[in-house]
């Protein structure tokens, strides 16, 4: 006996749910396909590069806040 194929698979069990539900089901499916065109492209290395030599420029002026402020602003909550 052959086993089915997955997209077999899902088309069978996806018949046996109400209209509701094959909402639902189809938005979870749209919901991935999104988010899999939006995934983060690799970042090369000159942005890299220019993101840390941002980073050091912003601590050099002292814009940066320190972990010990971090943290006493989060023990407040």
């Amino acid at each position: 006996m052959a086993t089915p194929s997955i997209s077999q698979e899902m088309l069978n069990y996806f018949m046996q749910l109400n209209d509701a539900e094959r909402k639902s089901v189809l938005e979870m499916i749209k919901t991935f396909l999104r988010s899999r065109n939006s995934e983060v492209m690799p970042q090369n290395l000159e942005d890299y590069n220019r993101e840390l030599e941002q980073a050091d420029e912003e601590i050099e002026a002292g814009d940066y806040i320190s972990h010990e402020e971090v943290m006493k602003r989060h023990l407040k909550r």
